[in-house]
């Protein structure tokens, strides 16, 4: 009997409601079985049942942050095992460094087209446990570096 392929789960969390249904539309395009949560709580509450491949992750949402998330998958040793894909509105590299140093393997800032999200998930998917914790070693180093370079300039460095 011929079974069919197993679709790659995907979590979106994310409290924008527009961002929700273009998000799980591109995914669901692509193959992709897709679940929503609106908020930290309730994706801490969806993790366990549906057993997500990858998580998108947004940062600033309440009740429950996206940084509760990382925190509560950490704990539960869920990293890096689930690879979370943090996309949010938040720019500043000391947040992504942040977002990095808390478990997220890849860091996407918004506004972000869906394709190149869907991309981005596929290729995170491709990655063997190996290969996405050699990514987000190396994500972690390109971030510090860059911050090193920032916060080392003097005034008169900085280009207008």
């Amino acid at each position: 009997m011929y079974e069919a392929p197993q679709k790659n789960r995907i979590l979106i969390v994310e409290d924008e409601q527009a961002i929700q249904q273009v998000l799980g539309f591109f995914l669901r395009h692509h193959g992709f079985e897709v679940a929503v949560a609106s908020n930290g709580q309730e994706a801490i509450r969806t993790i366990p049942e549906f057993q997500p491949h990858l998580i998108i992750l947004d940062l600033v949402m309440q009740p429950g942050s996206g940084w509760d998330v990382l925190h509560w998958l950490r704990n539960n040793h869920l990293l890096p095992g689930i690879p979370v894909l943090v996309v949010s509105a938040l720019v500043h590299l000391t947040d992504q460094m942040q977002g990095f140093e808390e478990g997220a393997i890849e860091y996407l800032t918004k506004p972000t087209q869906p394709s190149v999200i869907v991309e981005r998930v596929r290729a995170l998917l491709s990655l063997s446990a190996e290969q996405r914790a050699m990514l987000h070693h190396k994500r972690m180093d390109e971030q510090r570096r860059t911050l090193d370079r920032l916060t080392s300039m003097q005034p008169d460095e900085f280009v207008y």
